[in-house]
C-alpha cells in the first residue's frame, strides 16, 4: 500500500483557495441536467465525485462541454433524459448515487445503478421503499436495502404525501426533492423522526431556488413543490468553494497559530459547515470572515476542550476530533451518528486511528469522547479506509511536532486531488 510520511512542524500561515464543494458540484451538475436551456457552470470541482456524475450524464444523453480548467457547459433535456436504458457505475459518490436513484425512477427507463463495495454497504432502503410506495419499481440486485439497484419504468402516484426517514442520511430527502418536480404534479414529502444535517437540505433548496424552483417548508418537517413546476436554467452559476474542505486549513491556522486565509468562501456561504468557525471560536482561536474568505489565527498554547452538538457540521466536525488533541482537557462531539454511513464507519475509523497517536477515546452510538496525550505518540501510522476526509483530517497531526503516516493518501481524490500539495505549502518547521 502506498503511504506518505508528513513530517513534524509547529506552524502554519498562508492563503488557500478552495476547490468548490463537492455537494454544491453535484447538484447543480444534475439540476443543470435537468432544466430548461443551457447552464455555464464556473469553479465546479474536479475529483472523482464530481467526475462519477459527469460520466452518468453523459451515458444518460446529456450533452457537456468543458469550457475551461473548472468550466462546464450543460445542456438542459427538459427533465427527460433521452437515453432510456443504461448502467451506472457511481463509485462511493452518496451524492450522485442517491439523487440520481430518485431521479431516473421518474425517467420512464431501464437503469442499473451499482458502485464499489463500501457503496453497496451504504444503506438507500429508506429511498427505495419512499419511491416504491409511491408507485416507483426499483429492485435490490443484492441485498434489500442496498446498492446495486435495478429501477423499471414506472408512473409516481403524488395525489398522497410521500413520507421518508429523516434520521439516517440527508441525502434521501435531497434525493425527493430534486426528482419529485419532474412530475409536473404539487408533491409533498413528509419527514419521519428527526432531520438530521439539516444544513444540507438548506444547501439544496437554495439550488432549487436558483433554477426556478420554490419548495415550501413547515418546520423541517414538511416539503411541498408546487403543481407545474420545471427547472430552468439561470443561465450562469457560480460554485461556492468547499466549506468541509476548508475546515482542515482553518483548524491548522488554530493549531499552527496562523494566520490562515482561505478563499472561495465566507460569511454569504449557504453551505452549513462553515459554522465550523464557530467551534474554533469557543475553542479559543481568533475568526475574521468576509464574503468570500475566512482567516484565522490564535496565540500559543492549548485550545480549550470542547462539548458540542456537532448535527449542523457532520463532515467538518471530523475535523474538531482532531483539534481536540491540541485542547486542554477531553473534549465530547455529540450527534455524529450520521458518520456510521459515511465513506466508511467514520466513528469507529476515527477512534481507532485516534489511539494510534495517543489518545484516549471513548466511542459511543452517535458520540466520541476524546483525552488527549501528553505528548503525541510519532510516526504513527494512520489507515484512511478509502475515505478521503480521514486522510485528510490526519495530515494535521504533523503540527504536534511529530512525523505522520498517510496510508493511502490517494483517497483524498474523491474531492480534493492536490490536498497534500496545498497543504505542505501552508506548514512551517
Amino acid at each position: 500500500m502506498e503511504s506518505l510520511t508528513l513530517p513534524a512542524v509547529r506552524h502554519a500561515y498562508g492563503t488557500v483557495k478552495l476547490p468548490g464543494s463537492k455537494s454544491i458540484s453535484n447538484r447543480t451538475l444534475l439540476l443543470a441536467a435537468l432544466a430548461q436551456g443551457d447552464t455555464e457552470i464556473h469553479e465546479l470541482l474536479a475529483s472523482d465525485d464530481t467526475q462519477r456524475m459527469l460520466d452518468a450524464l453523459r451515458i444518460l444523453g446529456v450533452k457537456l462541454e468543458q469550457t475551461g480548467l473548472h468550466q462546464w457547459q450543460v445542456h438542459g433535456t427538459c427533465g427527460e433524459f433521452p437515453v432510456k436504458q443504461a448502467a451506472l457505475f457511481l463509485g462511493n459518490a452518496g451524492t450522485a448515487f442517491r439523487p440520481l436513484t430518485a431521479a431516473l425512477a421518474l425517467s420512464h427507463g431501464n437503469y442499473e445503478l451499482s458502485g464499489i463495495a463500501r457503496m453497496h454497504e451504504r444503506p438507500i432502503g429508506d429511498l427505495v421503499d419512499t419511491l416504491n410506495a409511491a408507485g416507483a419499481a426499483i429492485e435490490y440486485l443484492q441485498n434489500p436495502g442496498f446498492p446495486p439497484l435495478h429501477i423499471r419504468p414506472a408512473t409516481l402516484n403524488t395525489s398522497e404525501a410521500l413520507r421518508v426517514r429523516g434520521d439516517v442520511s440527508s441525502q434521501f430527502l435531497t434525493a425527493l426533492l430534486m426528482a419529485l418536480p419532474l412530475t409536473g404534479e404539487e408533491a409533498r414529502i413528509e419527514v419521519i423522526g428527526e432531520l438530521i444535517s439539516k444544513p444540507y437540505i438548506d444547501i439544496t433548496l437554495n439550488l432549487m431556488r436558483q433554477f426556478g424552483i420554490e419548495v415550501l417548508r413547515e418546520h423541517w418537517r414538511t416539503f411541498t413543490i408546487p403543481a407545474g413546476s420545471r427547472y430552468k436554467s439561470p443561465g450562469i452559476v457560480h460554485v461556492e468553494g468547499d466549506a468541509s474542505s476548508a475546515s482542515y486549513f482553518l483548524a491548522a491556522g488554530a493549531i499552527g497559530q496562523g494566520p490562515v486565509t482561505v478563499e472561495g468562501v465566507g460569511r454569504n456561504s449557504i453551505q452549513g459547515d462553515v459554522r465550523f468557525v464557530e467551534a474554533l471560536e469557543r475553542m479559543g482561536a481568533d475568526v475574521n470572515t468576509g464574503d468570500h474568505w475566512i482567516k484565522v489565527h490564535s496565540t500559543p498554547g492549548k485550545l480549550k476542550a470542547l462539548d458540542m452538538d456537532c448535527n449542523h457540521i457532520p463532515d467538518a466536525a471530523m475535523t474538531l476530533a482532531i483539534l481536540a488533541l491540541f485542547a486542554d482537557g477531553t473534549s465530547t462531539l455529540r450527534n455524529i451518528a450520521s458518520w456510521r454511513v459515511k465513506e466508511t464507519d467514520r466513528l469507529a475509523a476515527m477512534a481507532t486511528e485516534l489511539r494510534k497517536v495517543g489518545a484516549v477515546v471513548e466511542e459511543g452510538n452517535d458520540y466520541l469522547r476524546i483525552t488527549p496525550p501528553d505528548a503525541l505518540t510519532p510516526n504513527a501510522c494512520i489507515d484512511t479506509y478509502d475515505d478521503h476526509r480521514m486522510a485528510m483530517c490526519f495530515s494535521l497531526v504533523a503540527l504536534g511536532g511529530v512525523p505522520i503516516v498517510i496510508n493511502d493518501p490517494n483517497c483524498v481524490a474523491k474531492t480534493f486531488p492536490d490536498y497534500f500539495e496545498r497543504f505542505s505549502a501552508l506548514v512551517h518547521a
